[in-house]
Order: structure tokens, then C-alpha cells, then sequence
């Protein structure tokens, strides 16, 4: 056994080494990771970095700028050109998805095919530009009112429109230059480049998450015991998301016999494999966008002393029920949104007539779709309540005990989920340049 297993790493990293097209393209990809973490350290024009610093402390990582924060890289806490990251784009994405639900125009240019997902998406890129002008905006006038312990101001310009302008025009260029830089990862590299953008900057913030939290149990903030639960918690969170992501509820699909000529093909039967969470990692991102989109806007008006938006901000504030009630309620909303986008039992069920293939016991049609449909709907339950607990209850214990959101159940799930599919990405196209050799060396020997 030991020895089939070396054999086909052997052959695995053989392949690799001959892959050329999935070479270029991993290194595309790294490549553009580091561009991307280099954007998260220029600093946007008129900060004044010492006071940012003292701001943006270990201890403010909690609130809702840490949440930013966790998005963006670090981007945020810097004042950078990547403050916002790519979320304005996920933002604009659930808007236009949403649209497209309720919409007829929308609804309509979603039937035209590829023409209509290319009109779609450029509506979705202006979209982002709106999002990103407002939120750029609202983050500069908070910016102008935050200062020091000692009085002293983050903005060093003497004009506050300049410094909004400014700060508009370069959030605008950077969170752009983010959704071009995803683009072109999906495309040339491997992987879902948005997911992967902001994968990099969780990832690599992680470290100091560890470094704060070891620190507070040195100065005694936290206990020994407290620190040892939050490993084995984290430890257990990746096993359980590893888990729930590799299961499947597998149906049987059978196929009768065919008569073709004089020849009769025995029926066959196989496997038509529905994922526990056919969803992934997208309902925690889209709930956490939307949350932050909802979030910044209240702190914009919050910020010029209205009384309603002063109250909700604390009603929202990160730890509390309302917080936590909304998220989880965004979390459950986007699952089931999102299981509807990417499966339709209707045109599942026509492909399986079409190919002459069935479940046992259901009839072809209409009655296999409902089948499918029911099947789906329980998955979808326990998938929306897999993802809210995951991602919910880590929640509270960080809110509790100061502990930094980068070890949390969303930040956990988007890193192990990511990485799992980036891997069976680059497994298929392993298995891919395999098969187109077994193919030339096949023509080769017909030749001969």
C-alpha cells in the first residue's frame, strides 16, 4: 500500500513538472497575490500614519473596523489604496444577483446567455464604482474625525474637500485595480480570483492574530486554558468544514438497456453526487459584504450626529444580539439564494431524460425534478445551519474574550474552503494533462 502511494505522488509530481500551461499559471497567480499584498502598503495621500497606529490598536480589533480590516488585508488599519479591497465588487455582485431574481429586465438579460452574463456584468462594475465612490466617502469624513489621545488629527491636509477627493479618486483606482487583478487571476491563473484576493489577506494577517493572542496570555489577559480551547477549537473547526465540504448525497441515476445495430448494451447505473453545501464559501462573504455596506452606511450618518443612526450603530455593533441575529440571518438567506443559482432541479432532471437515465421509483419529468427539489431543500437546511453555527458562535466567543477575528469561523472557513478548491483545481488540470497524454502517446502508436 505504501509503495502504490509513493508510486502515484511519483507520478503526480511528474506531471507537475511537465505541466508547463499549469506552471505559468500557479505562478501567474502567486504573482499577482504579491502585487496585490504590495497595494495593501501604499498609503492613500494626507494620512498621518503615527496616529493611525495609536487608533487602530490590538484592542479595536473586536469592532467593526476590525471586521474591515479582516477583509481588506490589513489594508484598512494602513489608510492604503486597498482600504476597501474588493468587497465594494461582492457588494454590487449581491445587488445585481438579487436583481436579476426580481427584475424583468434583469430577469430577461439573464436568458440571453453569454451576451446577457456580459452586459450583467458590466452593470455590476458600475454598480461597483457607485458603491465604492460612497463608501470612499463615508470613510474620509470618518477618517477627518478621528484623533488622537493627545488631539492630534489623522489628516495632515489643510483642505478636508482635497482630502475627500483625494481619498475618493484612490480608494476608486485601488478597489478597481482589485476587481481587474481578480479577473485576470481567474482567467490566466488558477482559482476563483476574488475569493483567492481576499484568502491572501486573511492569510496573511493571520500570524500576528496568533502573536496578539499569546500576547494577551502573557500580560494575563487571557488564561493558559483559555488559549489551548481557542487552538483545539480551531483545530476542530478545520476538520469540521473539511468534512462537511468533501460529503455528498449520492443518487442513483440508472440507464436501461440499448439495442444498437444487432448489439445489446447492458444497463448501467451510476452516481449523480449533490454536495452537502453546494454553496461553499460565498453565503459568509456575501452576508459579510452586504453586512458591511449596511454597517458603513449607518456609521456615515452616525458620524454627523443623527440620533437614529447613533442607535442603531450600537444596536449593529459587532457582539451584540443584533449583530449576531442579522449575520446569521444573512448567513441562512444566502445560502438558500445562492443553492437556487447554481442548481436548477428542472433543467437537471430534462438533461436526465434527455439521456435516457432516471431514479428509481421516480418517475422521468416533472416528478424527478420535485424529487431533486426536495432532496436539495434538506440539504440546503442543514447546509444554512452548518454555515450559520460555523460562523455565528466563533463570533461570540471573540466578542467575549477580545480574541482576534482572523481565528474566527468565517475567516477559518473562507481560508480551508479556498485552499481546497484551488487544489482541486490544480488537480484537474493534472488529470487533464495526463489524459492528453495518454491520448498523443495513443496516436503516436497508431501511426506506427
Amino acid at each position: 500500500m505504501a509503495s502504490l502511494k509513493g508510486k502515484s505522488t511519483e507520478s503526480a509530481f511528474g506531471a507537475f513538472s511537465k505541466a508547463g500551461d499549469l506552471q505559468k499559471r500557479i505562478l501567474f497567480t502567486l504573482i499577482a497575490l504579491v502585487v496585490f499584498r504590495f497595494g495593501t502598503f501604499v498609503p492613500l495621500p494626507g494620512i498621518n500614519p503615527d496616529v493611525l497606529k495609536e487608533i487602530f490598536t490590538p484592542s479595536a480589533a473586536g469592532g467593526f473596523l476590525g471586521m474591515l480590516d479582516t477583509f481588506a488585508g490589513g489594508a484598512l488599519s494602513r489608510m492604503t489604496l486597498l482600504a476597501l479591497n474588493i468587497m465594494p465588487y461582492i457588494s454590487a455582485s449581491i445587488i445585481i444577483q438579487l436583481g436579476a431574481a426580481i427584475v424583468p429586465s434583469l430577469i430577461a438579460l439573464k436568458k440571453e446567455g453569454e451576451s446577457g452574463h456580459r452586459k450583467m456584468n458590466q452593470y455590476t462594475r458600475y454598480l461597483t464604482v457607485l458603491i465604492t465612490v460612497l463608501q470612499g466617502y463615508g470613510l474620509a469624513v470618518a477618517i477627518e474625525h478621528m484623533t488622537s489621545a493627545s488631539g492630534a488629527s489623522a489628516v495632515i491636509m489643510s483642505s478636508p474637500w482635497l482630502f475627500r477627493l483625494t481619498t475618493v479618486v484612490s480608494l476608486l483606482g485601488g478597489t478597481m485595480f482589485v476587481v481587474w487583478l481578480g479577473e485576470q487571476i481567474t482567467a490566466r491563473g488558477v482559482g476563483n480570483g476574488t475569493s483567492l484576493i481576499i484568502t491572501a489577506g486573511i492569510i496573511a494577517e493571520i500570524p500576528s492574530a496568533f502573536a496578539r493572542t499569546f500576547e494577551l496570555s502573557r500580560v494575563g489577559t487571557l488564561s493558559p486554558m483559555i488559549v489551548a480551547g481557542v487552538l483545539v477549537m480551531i483545530v476542530a473547526l478545520i476538520y469540521i468544514v473539511v468534512f462537511i465540504e468533501r460529503a455528498q448525497r449520492r443518487i442513483v441515476i440508472q440507464y436501461p438497456k440499448r439495442q444498437q445495430g444487432m448489439r445489446i448494451s447492458t444497463g448501467a447505473n451510476s452516481y449523480f453526487p449533490l454536495k452537502i453545501n453546494p454553496t461553499g464559501v460565498m453565503p459568509p462573504i456575501f452576508a459579510s459584504a452586504l453586512l458591511m455596506l449596511v454597517i458603513s452606511g449607518i456609521q456615515f450618518f452616525a458620524n454627523k450626529n443623527m440620533a437614529w443612526a447613533e442607535s442603531a450603530q450600537a444596536w449593529m455593533s459587532r457582539g451584540s444580539i443584533g449583530y449576531m441575529v442579522i449575520y446569521g440571518a444573512l448567513i441562512a438567506f444566502f445560502t438558500f439564494f445562492y443553492t437556487g443559482i447554481v442548481f436548477n432541479p428542472t433543467e437537471t432532471a430534462d438533461n436526465l431524460k434527455k439521456h435516457g437515465g432516471f431514479i428509481a421509483g421516480i418517475r422521468p419529468g416533472k416528478s424527478t425534478a420535485e424529487y431533486l427539489d426536495y432532496v436539495v431543500t434538506r440539504l440546503t437546511v442543514f447546509g444554512a445551519a452548518y454555515l450559520t453555527t460555523l460562523c455565528v458562535i466563533p463570533e461570540v466567543l471573540i466578542s467575549e474574550m477580545s480574541i482576534p477575528f482572523f481565528l474566527g469561523g468565517t475567516t477559518l472557513l473562507i481560508v480551508v474552503t479556498v485552499i481546497m478548491d484551488t487544489m482541486m483545481q490544480i488537480q484537474s488540470h493534472l488529470v487533464a494533462y495526463q489524459y492528453e497524454g495518454l491520448i498523443r502517446k495513443a496516436q503516436l502508436k497508431g501511426r506506427l
